[in-house]
């Protein structure tokens, strides 16, 4: 089981190495604990990945960072494929592939974030699994250290979480894609975590706004700790 915290654009160092602090308190048990802070506030520490990254060594990428700066902090997990770099920073699939290789050939952990926005689910799983497809091209669904996030780009921060059929459909149909492990992203809360860490095909879950209370966090990977 797996339960990842995305902090998007919140939390400084200073907060960050609180809540870590707090967050290892608790026994994990079997579960992979992940946490992804802004740039400015990642710290050497087996818990933290990174948002984002370019897909070189270093060079004249303003506003980016890449491998020199990862491996400062031993950082070898990464987050890409978000639909908020994909949408609103306008991220090419073509790009976004050229990362994940980059950083395969590098050995980090990939947490691969896919989903379709809302005029495509409400043409059905048929449309919505054309898509994904889509956001598989160049990315290696074979990678032994590859985690896809599935996450509905119209259940992100809307408070609005895909239903227990539409999460069962979608990890169904991108299961028969890839023995990576799939875990489920979109307005996933204390309230709803439970149930849908109960749904066939589901190995964890990735948390946005309701990861930055510690407090929740915690309990969150408690009740993942539950399940078999």
């Amino acid at each position: 089981m797996i339960v990842a915290a995305n902090f998007k654009m919140h939390k400084t160092r200073k907060e960050t190495i609180k809540y870590l602090k707090e967050l290892k308190r608790m026994d994990f048990k079997d579960v992979e604990v992940r946490v992804f802070p802004p740039f400015s506030a990642l710290i050497e520490d087996e818990l933290i990945g990174a948002q984002n990254a370019y897909p070189a060594i270093n060079g004249a990428y303003t506003g980016e960072i890449g491998l020199e700066q990862l491996n400062e902090f031993n950082i070898k997990t990464l987050l890409i494929g978000h639909s908020e770099r994909r949408h609103i920073l306008g991220e090419t699939q073509e790009f976004i592939a050229e990362k994940f290789n980059f950083y395969k050939q590098n050995g980090f952990r990939i947490f691969y974030c896919v989903g379709e926005p809302l005029e495509v689910r409400k043409k059905g799983i048929e449309a919505v699994v054309d898509y994904i497809k889509k956001q598989f091209e160049g990315i290696d669904l074979n990678y032994e250290n590859l985690v896809i996030a599935y996450e509905p780009v119209w259940a992100i921060g809307t408070g609005v979480s895909a239903s227990s059929e539409e999460i069962k459909e979608t990890h169904r149909e991108i299961k028969k894609l890839t023995k990576a492990p799939i875990i489920y992203g979109g307005s996933v809360k204390l309230n709803n975590i439970k149930e849908i860490l109960e749904i066939e095909n589901v190995d964890g879950v990735l948390v946005g706004s309701a990861s930055l209370d510690v407090d929740v966090f915690r309990q969150m990977i408690e009740i993942a700790k539950e399940k078999k």
